[in-house]
């Protein structure tokens, strides 16, 4: 063993790592940072990025804005495709919400440039929540 390394048992590997190897995140180093951040929890505890996971190990995941939960099935420690990956974990996540819940986000054509002071109004009144939209002004 390396100096400096940290001991892992037989069957264990990396949390990061792991996201990472599953294609739970697109990078190793956004596997890191959310670990780093407190969006991955490994058993209900916070998650270090070098802690330790094995088979069995429920992994909660907050990464582009949805909650993920799997718990580990198979231990893998380097990148594996798509089918193989679907195979190393099960995934108890709760459906992603449907694409007409998603908050809709005003767009301005290019070229327009900057919004009067009429269409901020409105942009304003179109965001707000609907408990709080101001009554329009006569």
């Amino acid at each position: 063993m390396v100096s400096g390394e940290a001991p892992q048992a037989e069957g264990s590997v990396r949390v990061d790592a792991w996201i990472w190897a599953v294609r739970l995140t697109k990078t190793r180093s956004q596997a890191a940072a959310a670990c780093r951040a407190g969006h991955v929890r490994v058993n209900g505890e916070r998650a270090k990025p070098a802690q330790a996971l094995r088979a069995g190990d429920e992994v909660r995941l907050r990464h582009a804005g949805r909650d993920r939960i799997v718990v580990v099935s198979k231990i893998v420690k380097k990148r594996v495709g798509p089918p193989v990956a679907a195979e190393c974990f099960v995934d108890n996540s709760p459906p992603p919400p449907p694409r007409e819940a998603a908050v809709q986000v005003p767009v301005r054509d290019r070229g327009t440039g900057r919004p009067t002071k009429r269409d901020r109004r409105e942009m304003e009144r179109l965001q707000a929540p609907r408990g709080r939209r101001e009554p329009d002004a006569p």
